[in-house]
């Protein structure tokens, strides 16, 4: 072929047609393949290790493996960000809405080397996403009403998103401490109540909620280890006296008395201050910054407990619960919220004594306490931990919930079918292919868990087409089988399968539209 007329600049590349298009394929499908391994209870972990910090990471949340990959090809990246958005609309379902899109587009290659225009493709798709979101719209069932039946939908969901987890081994434990902790926020969608702390040693059986909020710091030197009916004054000030605060200022004294004067003028200052702090009428002072002897002294005498150092994720936190602001000038006690809580005292949990706040004025603060054995374990409870506290709390306020174990899916899959059947001409293949790329998923859970997927989910689309709607796949039993979804408990909110559905139809949608991918440098500045 002749070289066309160069229109771009030097640093420019075109990809077109076909050339493009494979390049979209095959990204997006080697990004599926990458986190396929880790859908469903059976799935399997990823280490992530730094190049430059060699920090390792050991995760089986897909947002958190696509996100620490840095990825070149551009369909990839519309990947990523579908898990993105996935874990910041739900929380969970990151590794389905991947490897959803990534099916779908790996049905889509099939399509186009049939000579199927990619519009073609787009509309099938179209039709048979609205089928399948109608028949997962009628397969949802609401106990909103029921508030027990509503409370056992809800420890379910949350064994189902744990069950995929580094949790999995203590789910029943786990699921109770994240049901108890969202039914306390009484239906806000705000996580920011929930704390977690971690604390390496113990097993993760050891983890437990507590009501109210623990903060990672000690009570000062000579200060009541308790305190009832806390009145609380959250600060970030400066509470260290011996140092002028004129930058650059040189001081020269001609004799030591003159000396002990200067400091004995600080220490007025200082003094001045904490009078100023306590007209609040607070028995509580803590601070982002830390304070020195001679303040603390002062607060003791008074008998005000103060802690220093109080970090500003703590700080912002204990404000929020114990409804105070943070403040940082003292003139005008009556304009400050103060916080307030019914008691303050020091736990100790492991080896390490922290303060805990009870009686917070947030009612639904809690804190979950981690323990287990590494610190990579830790962050990885935290994050399933996350993704099932996410989801609940999303549950709460779109109570309907749908069943798990590749079940929606199938019933998905029988009503894009039964609309390809429905349809003329190529766009049922395309409608047809849908139907296919669903019933991929329960194909990778049971690969995964390494029993025969193609028998199984043919038993399984068997029994969803005579009617028994509530089947799926039991994985626990010795190499697999059909039970009922209702009966073991696999159930998952609708919201979550709802997302995963349409956000992996649209960004699949989005990317058959590409002919051509351009890339460019930025261009370079012109210098006058």
């Amino acid at each position: 072929m002749s070289n066309p007329t160069q229109i771009f600049g030097e640093d420019v590349t075109e990809e077109r047609g076909e050339n493009a298009r494979l390049s979209a394929f095959v990204g997006a499908i080697a990004v599926g393949d990458l986190v396929k391994t880790t859908l469903g209870p059976k799935g399997m972990d990823k280490i992530l290790q730094s190049a430059s910090t060699g920090q390792i990471m050991v995760t089986n949340d897909g947002a958190t493996i696509l996100k620490s990959i840095a990825l070149d090809n551009a369909a990839a990246k519309v990947l990523v960000n579908i898990s993105k958005v996935q874990d910041d609309e739900v929380g969970d379902g990151t590794t389905s809405v991947t490897v959803l899109a990534a099916e779908l587009l790996r049905e889509a290659e099939k399509l186009v080397d049939q000579k199927i225009h990619p519009q073609t493709i787009i509309d099938g798709y179209r039709v048979a996403s609205a089928a399948a979101l109608e028949a997962l719209r009628n397969s949802a069932v609401d106990h909103r009403e029921d508030a027990e039946k509503f409370k056992q939908d809800l420890l379910s969901i949350s064994r189902t998103t744990l069950s995929s987890k580094v949790l999995s081994q203590d789910k029943e434990h786990f699921s109770k401490l994240a049901v108890d902790a969202v039914l306390r926020l009484k239906g806000s969608t705000n996580l920011n109540n929930i704390q977690i702390i971690k604390k390496a040693g113990g097993k993760l059986s050891d983890s437990y909620l507590d009501e109210g909020f623990i903060l990672d710091k000690r009570i000062g030197v000579n200060q009541p280890k308790r305190l009832e009916k806390a009145k609380i004054l959250v600060a970030n000030t400066a509470m260290d006296t011996d140092k002028i605060k004129i930058f650059g200022a040189r001081v020269k004294v001609d004799s030591t008395g003159k000396l002990a004067e200067l400091e004995k003028a600080e220490r007025e200052k200082m003094r001045a201050k904490v009078e100023k702090i306590k007209a609040h009428g607070i028995n509580c002072f803590v601070n982002r910054q830390l304070i020195y002897n001679w303040p603390e002294q002062l607060f003791a005498d008074a008998g005000i407990i103060s802690i220093e150092h109080a970090d500003f994720d703590g700080i912002e936190r204990l404000a929020l619960v114990t409804g105070g602001e943070i403040t940082s000038t003292f003139d005008h006690p009556e304009s400050v919220k103060l916080g307030q809580c019914d008691l303050i005292e020091e736990v100790i949990i492991g080896e390490d004594t922290l303060i805990k706040f009870s009686g917070v004025a947030a009612g639904e603060a809690c804190t979950i306490v981690l323990r287990g054995a590494t610190e990579q374990l830790l962050d990885e409870a935290e994050r399933s931990l996350h993704d099932a506290l996410s989801v609940l709390s999303q549950t709460v306020v779109e109570t309907r919930t749908v069943l798990g174990g590749g079940c929606s899916e199938m019933i998905m899959s029988k009503a894009v079918e039964q609309a390809a059947q429905n349809t003329p001409g190529k766009k049922a293949l395309a409608i047809e292919a849908f139907g296919r790329a669903l019933r991929q998923l329960p194909t990778i859970l049971a690969d995964n868990a390494g029993f025969d997927s193609s028998e199984l989910v043919a038993k399984l689309r068997a029994a969803i087409n005579n009617g028994m709607s509530s089947s799926g796949l039991d994985l626990y039993y010795p190499g697999g089988r059909i039970g009922d979804m209702r009966e073991l408990g696999v159930i998952e909110s609708y919201k979550l399968k709802r997302a995963v559905v349409s956000s992996a139809s649209e960004a699949t949608e989005m990317l058959l539209r590409v002919d051509s991918i351009v890339r460019s440098k930025p261009r370079m500045r012109e210098r006058h």
